[in-house]
């Protein structure tokens, strides 16, 4: 470790006020060195307590890989990177090589996001979360879309335990909050073509932290928004990543009946929607959401489901 990782450790583990002199003994350096590494500390944005008697840590929003991973319960490895292309991308090229699963990879900014139908999306440095789990199951290729459920469910459930707010879910896969978006789940999965079988499963997810409704460009302003649209966040990336984590490791290892979470969320059921089909625009009614996740349309003549991966919704009335 270096100084300022040795530092930042040492006044994360307490609340009291350590000088400069206690610090310089405690590592072996000189004070020189301790001043210079809360000063890159700061740099680097984390908020730190300058007083008569020393140095004081405050909560920071930092995205830190060993604070996520101590506090998710379940054994993973945490990965952080200060900018990333696709961390689905990044998940995929772990695999090749040869990393083991689960594996988090979160960054501080997304340069091209993509979610369904490789749609962007809005990012923001150091004001969302963009993260993919990588995950090693053992279920049949028809299993993909309970993961995206049950992702919802636990990023959905998080994001109200902490803020306590009531979020929606848009099927399939869009956490919304006071009618607009605040987060997105992609699933891709890595297959085993002869057993037909999931190798792994890539879950990324984007949420809309604490990015100033002011700063989305124009044609997103009535559709998307953010946990904290003032800018002013309650609480911190880190825990609301871990507490995410906590509550999909929580249903992956005692399966409840999520799907009435689920429901119980939608954003669409009992609404009319407008949707495309192999080219054809369709209109309906969203009556229901099948065990395996598809969402049952009453068209008047006739029911029809719909499965996440051929179908967009194209309006919610």
């Amino acid at each position: 470790m270096t100084t300022k990782e040795k530092v930042l450790a040492r006044l994360k583990e307490t609340q009291e006020v350590l000088s400069g002199e206690v610090l310089a003994q405690e590592l072996g350096v000189s004070r020189t060195a301790i001043w210079k590494a809360i000063k890159e500390l700061e740099k680097k944005g984390y908020r730190i307590q300058h007083l008569a008697t020393g140095y004081r840590y405050q909560p920071s929003d930092i995205l830190d890989a060993k604070e996520i991973q101590d506090q998710i319960r379940y054994p993973i490895a945490v990965n952080v990177l200060e900018t990333s292309d696709s961390t689905m991308k990044d998940a995929q090229l772990a695999v090749l090589a040869g990393e083991k699963s689960p594996l988090l990879i979160a960054a501080d900014m997304q340069e091209a996001p993509h979610g369904r139908f490789d749609r962007p999306f809005f990012a923001a440095k150091q004001q969302g979360i963009y993260m993919s789990l990588l995950l090693k199951p053992n279920e049949q290729l028809h299993e993909l879309p309970q993961y995206t459920i049950l992702m919802a469910v636990a990023a959905a459930e998080a994001i109200d335990e902490l803020l306590g707010v009531d979020s929606q879910i848009k099927w399939v896969n869009d956490i919304y909050l006071n009618g607009k978006k605040v987060a997105g789940i992609l699933s891709e999965a890595m297959t085993d073509v002869e057993s037909n079988s999931l190798k792994y499963i890539i879950i990324g997810m984007g949420i809309n932290f604490s990015i100033p409704q002011e700063d989305y460009p124009t044609e997103l302003q009535e559709k998307a928004t953010s946990l904290f649209p003032d800018g002013q966040a309650t609480t911190t990336r880190n825990q609301l990543i871990i507490t995410i984590w906590n509550r999909f490791f929580d249903l992956l290892a005692e399966p409840t009946d999520f799907l009435a979470s689920y429901r119980k969320k939608s954003f669409v059921l009992g609404k009319k929607i407008t949707f495309k089909r192999k080219d054809r625009s369709y209109l309906g009614t969203a009556v229901a959401i099948a065990d395996t996740g598809e969402l049952i349309v009453d068209l008047g003549t006739e029911q029809i489901a719909l499965s996440s991966g051929e179908i967009s919704l194209s309006s919610i009335q």
